[in-house]
């Protein structure tokens, strides 16, 4: 273990400097010291003890606030959910984009958005999307002798492809003057629409998943160290399976629902984490949280402050993970050849 006492530290010295900064910068720039002043008053109850305007207290608190915490959670959310089916499945490849639960959120997700305007609507369809997603990878990828890795990520593949093609007929079938134009904004990822409302249905639903997860990180180690030493611990593996595979669903459903498709968190972050506090589960699952945080608010940041026109999230995190990904993939493969 990479002395986690010193990082933890690290990691909150950074998710402070991050959070300030993503509420400080934009195409509005407000100073570090009225956004001190703006969190101090609003969490203390004074009344503009500080050296502010009412319009950056409004561009702080209603504007950036909630956008940056629906941020975080999600990043969180998808870098807890990768690191656990990583761990799962023994597979370093594997995350939420890749097995297709975000694919299968994400045609719920559009297909609440073209029939329904309801925000519990899309979450109730991305969640439903998103579990069949991961019941037929599941499926596809098991045979007699147990899960099969190649299997699982050529079952990711096939039903990635199959629920893009379903997304395309349902862009082809909305309204081009209205609905189309927030789908395909939608399945590029952003956070411009967040609000508290949103927060407040996204954030317990992360939180209660991670924590069901952080609750099972014993199993999760057991886990990743092969199938027979868990059945030897007498540990029942698909039900701890089928919980994680749960509770990624819903993470992944309620982060796609607010704020689209954004691919690479779950697969690129968790291999980041276990680089700086190692392979064990109960490290790694609060290091990827924060880390994941950290990321996600950090990209969002840059997306919206870059240009005057946002960038969607979708080509941020890809133009980085998909880099790390081929990386890791040589990497991988170099080992196997050393054999």
């Amino acid at each position: 273990m990479r002395k986690p006492q010193y990082l933890w530290f690290v990691f909150a010295i950074c998710l402070l400097l991050t959070f300030v900064l993503a509420l400080s910068c934009g195409r509005y720039p407000v100073s570090f010291s009225a956004v001190w002043h703006i969190l101090y008053d609003t969490i203390f109850g004074n009344e503009m003890m500080g050296n502010y305007s009412r319009t950056e207290q409004n561009v702080v608190l209603n504007v950036r606030l909630p956008r940056v915490l629906i941020a975080g959670t999600a990043g969180a959310g998808l870098a807890v959910a990768g690191a656990a089916l990583q761990g799962i499945f023994r597979n370093p490849l594997v995350g939420p984009q890749i097995i297709g639960v975000s694919s299968g959120a994400a045609l719920g997700g559009a297909l609440a958005i073209l029939l329904f305007s309801s925000l519990l609507i899309t979450i109730s369809l991305a969640f439903i999307g998103g579990l069949l997603a991961i019941v037929l990878v599941f499926l596809l990828g098991l045979n007699r002798q147990g899960s099969q890795l190649l299997m699982l990520i050529l079952a990711g593949v096939i039903i990635n492809a199959f629920f893009a093609a379903l997304i395309s007929l349902i862009t082809y079938f909305a309204d081009p003057n209205n609905t189309l134009q927030t789908i395909v904004f939608w399945l590029m990822g952003s956070f411009a629409s967040a609000s508290y409302l949103k927060l407040n249905i996204v954030f317990p639903v992360v939180l209660v998943c991670v924590l069901v997860i952080f609750a099972l990180r014993f199993r999760i180690n057991v886990l990743s160290l092969g199938e027979e030493n868990a059945q030897a611990l007498g540990m029942k593996i698909n039900r701890t399976r089928w919980a994680v595979l749960l509770s990624v669903t819903l993470i992944t459903s309620a982060t796609v629902a607010v704020s689209g498709t954004i691919g690479w968190v779950g697969l690129i972050v968790p291999h980041i984490a276990r680089l700086m506090v190692g392979h064990d589960h109960r490290i790694l699952l609060p290091a990827s949280a924060v880390i994941g945080g950290i990321y996600m608010v950090a990209v969002d940041t840059f997306a919206r402050s870059m240009t005057n026109a946002e960038i969607p999230l979708s080509v941020i995190t890809a133009l980085i993970g998909a880099p790390i990904f081929a990386l890791l993939i040589h990497t991988l493969n170099k080992k196997v050849a050393d054999l």
